[in-house]
């Protein structure tokens, strides 16, 4: 289940740097790519979730699960902004695509190293 989480992330990750390249340019990312990331981040969070509670408390699936949540705490709040038909700063689109590259990359390390 584990990697099934990590390939919606992964799709999810192309989504995200089409949707940075136009708020790094100041502009407004289409909606549909938007809804499109968002609900494969989200099909990859519950995914990783229930890994989680039904293998019991693995320490690396638990924090990559834990970063994740953070990373999409931080894209609701970019939604947000987006609905609210401002462009959101640019730092934080960063953050938000810095916190999601390490949890996906704790998430790999689970899958890795057993």
């Amino acid at each position: 289940m584990l990697t099934y989480a990590l390939l919606l992330f992964l799709i999810a990750a192309v989504g995200g740097l089409f949707l940075a390249s136009f708020v790094l340019r100041g502009r407004f990312a289409p909606w549909v790519v938007s809804l499109l990331h968002m609900l494969l981040g989200a099909s990859g969070l519950g995914l990783l979730a229930t890994a989680v509670v039904t293998s019991g408390v693995a320490t690396l699936p638990l924090i990559a699960l834990c970063v994740l949540t953070t990373a999409a705490l931080l894209g609701i709040y970019l939604a947000s902004l987006h609905f609210r038909e401002k462009v959101a700063r640019k730092k934080l689109v960063l953050t938000h695509a810095g916190v999601a590259v390490a949890g996906v990359s704790v998430l790999i390390a689970a899958i890795l190293l057993p």
